[in-house]
């Protein structure tokens, strides 16, 4: 028995985040009597303020949720459109990399006043208090976040950003307390004014006139056009496990590819992290990705006729033959290295159950490492850069078009088995969020690892071409033996932050019980009622 890798268990409600204060947060309301959607708006919150670069009310995401009273899963999209005077023909990759043409329309805003609306019984007032105390207060920053403000400073784009997020000396360390009054004052003001004091009030305005200012693009309409959407799930079944994930234009379906693929396998009598276990997981992540690239922005009827027996059955052939596989696994016509994915990982993701059965698996994101870098004068609000995840090329399935969806990489999942929530699994990492919940999984339904040790467990990123970033904690004689089968091996030290930074909670369908589990690849943190 391990009981250095024992995950955290309560009766009463888990909450797993990113950041310990915000997993406090939903905790506090959990404690209140309040449900997991109000505890999941005060974590998602509070994570704004102590997580800034991942976390934005400008932000946008997506969330699975199992409704215990409905028995059924349903998802919230909360992904707006491309902005409607955007025009890919006269930008380049730079400008939707930082700056005011980077910038997606918030939709973050709109989708926690969704979820508390719908299934909260909370207010906004109770629920954004924590964040609000935080930004006013202040909080002692982390290592990680210290290394974040100071990766960023060279691309950040305004003084604001300077001002607010890092001191006067550029060196901020490890300790330093950052107070953020003007965010605290937002809050207040969404506190008091809902979500419309963004969507159709002053702090748009704010939003709008400064981005204008600046050469963008975006637009009050843009604004008023935000309208988050529920909509059903798509899911497959894996060792017993149904996996439900949003469907389209979300590119979850990769996870469910990856998954299908290897349910015709018997890992578990591979030896766990030997080369025929590895070998076989990024085979089939390799070529899920690969199909996925080529079916962005399908129909759902398209996406589920991917995942029927007839459409997988030859991949699992591809996986199961000695031929290397190569290919892109990011972006369409787009080589992408480790290198140039460091700016590209840098979402959250939360988990959250109650004694209820609500589960809620929520991924929000800003983009890159405090997203554009705009940060919107006297507000605290910092702008996203989604734009750079789609494309410029008119070539492209997932071509940035004004005023129409586009695909984006966030996989929040929720899995069944007899009909009630047991597992959700969510993480951040842009393109390899999708590979992170493949393996996550395998060691968790294949290896009966528990959830802790699941997330903690060595992973890999599989970046273009043939390149494998796998942290060395894999036996030296495997990465050896991958090799040679034609993975091209990095190993970038024990953890690494380009492999996701999974948050997860699991119920037991006999007792109750919940597990919770944080990635130690971030400042995560399981907190249990």
């Amino acid at each position: 028995m391990n009981l250095t890798h024992s995950p955290s268990r309560a009766l009463g409600g888990m909450v797993a985040s990113a950041h310990p204060l915000a997993s406090a947060a939903g905790a506090e309301i959990l404690k209140g009597g309040g449900n997991a959607f109000d505890a999941m708006v005060a974590t998602v919150s509070t994570l704004n303020v102590v997580e800034p670069f991942m976390s934005s009310l400008a932000g946008l995401g997506v969330a699975t949720c199992w409704i215990s009273s409905e028995k059924r899963v349903r998802c919230l999209d909360f992904t707006p459109n491309v902005p409607f005077d955007f025009k890919s023909n006269v930008l380049t990759r730079e400008d939707t990399m930082t700056g005011p043409s980077a910038s997606g329309i918030p939709g973050n805003l709109a989708g926690w006043s969704e979820l508390l609306d719908t299934y909260g019984r909370r207010k906004l007032p109770d629920v954004l208090s924590p964040a609000i105390r935080h930004a006013r207060d202040g909080f002692p920053v982390s290592a990680l976040y210290a290394h974040m403000a100071h990766t960023t400073a060279s691309r950040a784009c305004t003084p604001e950003w300077s001002r607010i997020y890092s001191n006067p000396s550029g060196k901020v360390c490890e300790g330093w307390v950052l107070k953020q009054p003007e965010l605290a004052e937002t809050f207040e003001g969404i506190a008091s004014q809902g979500s419309s004091y963004l969507y159709d009030g002053a702090l748009g305005k704010k939003i709008i006139d400064h981005l204008q200012e600046l050469g963008g693009c975006m637009s009050i309409r843009d604004l008023r056009s935000v309208r988050p959407e529920w909509q059903e799930p798509i899911s497959a079944i894996y060792r017993g496990f149904a996996i439900h994930v949003p469907p389209p234009p979300a590119e979850a379906f990769q996870f469910l590819l990856t998954m299908r693929i290897l349910e015709g396998f018997d890992l578990d009598k591979f030896d766990h992290l030997g080369t025929e276990h590895l070998d076989t997981v990024f085979r089939a992540i390799r070529v899920a990705a690969g199909v996925r690239i080529e079916n962005n922005n399908k129909s759902i009827e398209e996406i589920l006729e991917l995942l029927t027996d007839r459409n997988i059955l030859p991949l699992r052939k591809r996986v199961a033959d000695s031929q290397v596989i190569d290919g892109l696994t990011e972006q369409f016509g787009e080589q992408v290295t480790p290198q140039m994915a460091e700016n590209k990982s840098h979402t959250t993701s939360i988990s959250i159950a109650d004694r209820e059965g609500n589960m809620v698996c929520l991924t929000q994101s800003l983009g890159s490492p405090w997203g554009s870098t705009v940060v919107i004068p006297g507000t605290g609000v910092c702008m996203n850069n989604f734009m750079y995840w789609g494309d410029l090329n008119p070539a492209s399935p997932n071509h940035l078009v004004g005023g129409q969806r586009w695909a984006m990489c966030l996989s929040p999942s929720i899995s069944l088995k007899d009909n009630q929530a047991v597992l959700a699994l969510g993480t951040p990492g842009s393109y390899g969020i999708m590979q992170t919940q493949a393996q996550a999984l395998v060691h968790y339904a294949d290896y009966g690892l528990n959830l802790r040790q699941a997330i903690e467990a060595p992973r890999a990123r599989l970046f273009d071409g043939k390149e494998v970033v796998l942290e060395n904690r894999v036996a030296k004689n495997v990465t050896e033996e991958l090799k040679r089968r034609g993975h091209d091996i990095k190993n970038p030290g024990p953890f690494t932050m380009q492999c996701g930074g999974m948050q997860a909670v699991s119920r037991d369908p006999f007792s109750g019980s919940l597990a919770g589990a944080a990635d130690p690849r971030r400042d995560g943190a399981a907190i249990g009622v």
